[in-house]
């Protein structure tokens, strides 16, 4: 098992970084060119400027059982159906069971966006936030850790 971040965007970086170290599993930033990540603990690629670069790459470096970080619902169903456990940045676990759903709700925010319609506005990310997620992250890891043994 390794953390795969699609680190393009990625507001938790730092929690990742945290939980991998005190779970002791390794960890593969994939970003493009455009963006520089440093890191003392892990992997780092830079992939060409390009629609979906880093995200075939990162599809393609993923195996069962891996824990992917992505806020693409695209990258999500792929990395669902290839047996992969997904969380967002926000905390929430995307999985067979809700992928579907989000994937609709992508589909008719574009629809709208295209007739002019304007979507919510995001709401700065909060330190309980960013908690948030390294719990869920942390839960993720050890039930993955335990599904192997």
């Amino acid at each position: 098992m390794k953390i795969i971040v699609d680190a393009d965007a990625c507001p938790v970086k730092d929690e990742i970084i945290r939980t991998a170290k005190q779970k002791a599993i390794g960890v593969h930033f994939f970003a493009d060119v455009n963006h520089r990540i440093k890191t003392d603990y892990g992997e780092v690629t830079l992939v060409d400027q390009g629609a979906d670069s880093v995200d075939i790459s990162l599809i393609n470096k993923a195996e069962r059982g891996d824990i992917i970080v992505s806020q693409d619902y695209g990258v999500a169903s792929l990395a669902i159906g290839k047996g992969c456990f997904v969380i967002h940045p926000s905390g929430k676990i995307l999985d067979a069971d809700n992928i579907d759903q989000l994937m609709f709700e992508r589909h008719l925010a574009r629809k709208g966006r295209k007739t002019g319609l304007r979507g919510p506005r995001f709401k700065k990310r909060s330190k309980s936030d960013n908690e948030h997620f390294e719990d869920q992250l942390t839960k993720l890891v050890e039930d993955g850790l335990n599904c192997k043994t």
